[in-house]
């Protein structure tokens, strides 16, 4: 997000915030419609797309700090989807998805086709790229995976329009079939809970008679990839797994790191 963009959303969604919030909320709901209003009493341009602003912050940049001050102890404020075109500032204990830096790095032979890693247009595509030739979904999971659907978008009852960057589906040796949504990130750009929460809401609402094992994947650098898998319990999302993947040739795989992958279990 541009400082010029970062500065007129900061305005418009600290405008609206404060319009509605009373002391002690936990929940404060808005309309995309409040952004034209919002825009219009302080002056500022709009974007064409207006869910840039939302996506934003979100996704990308934290709420401004006289929004996050009003929070209570231990927790945050994030921006979720209600229904269509409608939104909530709803306080959760984690906003934000972060690798774990001390986790140890398993070394995998790189198949990525180098044709395919030169063509891929941002940091999103070359990780799913990374992901899908490299079969990572089924050496993480343990399930054989195939994929469905690049950045697959649909309607989810009492959310609104979610979309997700990949929808996988597997099957493991004991015949149970499973659905993977992948959120992919690179760059800037972190794992907000919001957007695994709408994944695993999507799959509930799509895919019912699927087991649903909701992935992200997250690019520490060019070949280094973090992957998580997540639940919901009590509402809330919580970290089954995490694992840190290094793309490598394969004879800089030794014998001494083969020899200490065989004592991890």
């Amino acid at each position: 997000m541009a400082n010029n963009d970062g500065n007129r959303y900061s305005q418009l969604i600290e405008d609206i915030f404060f319009q509605k919030y009373k002391d002690g909320d936990n929940r404060v709901n808005f309309q995309r419609v409040d952004l034209e209003k919002s825009a219009k009493k302080l002056g500022i341009k709009l974007p064409k797309n207006l869910g840039d602003v939302i996506y934003s912050f979100k996704f990308r940049a934290p709420l401004p700090g006289s929004i996050t001050k009003k929070a209570s102890y231990n927790k945050e404020w994030v921006i979720k989807n209600v229904g269509r075109a409608q939104y909530a500032f709803i306080q959760v204990t984690e906003a934000r998805i972060l690798p774990d830096k001390m986790m140890l790095a398993t070394k995998i032979p790189d198949a990525t086709p180098s044709i395919a890693e030169k063509y891929a247009f941002d940091d999103e595509q070359a990780l799913l790229t990374k992901l899908r030739y490299n079969r990572l979904l089924d050496i993480f999971t343990g399930a054989a995976c195939y994929s469905l659907q690049n950045h697959f978008r649909t309607t989810v009852p009492g959310i609104g329009q979610v979309e997700t960057d990949e929808i996988y589906v597997g099957i493991d040796k004991m015949g149970r079939q499973f659905v993977f949504p992948v959120q992919a990130k690179g760059g800037s750009d972190e794992i907000a809970v919001v957007q695994i929460e709408q994944d695993i809401r999507l799959c509930e609402h799509k895919y019912p008679e699927l087991i649903c094992r909701a992935i992200a994947a997250q690019f520490i650098d060019s070949n280094k990839i973090s992957i998580f898998e997540f639940i919901m319990k009590n509402d809330e999302v919580k970290k089954v797994t995490e694992r840190l993947y290094e793309l490598v040739l394969s004879t800089d795989i030794t014998d001494e790191e083969l020899t200490q992958y065989n004592q991890i279990t």
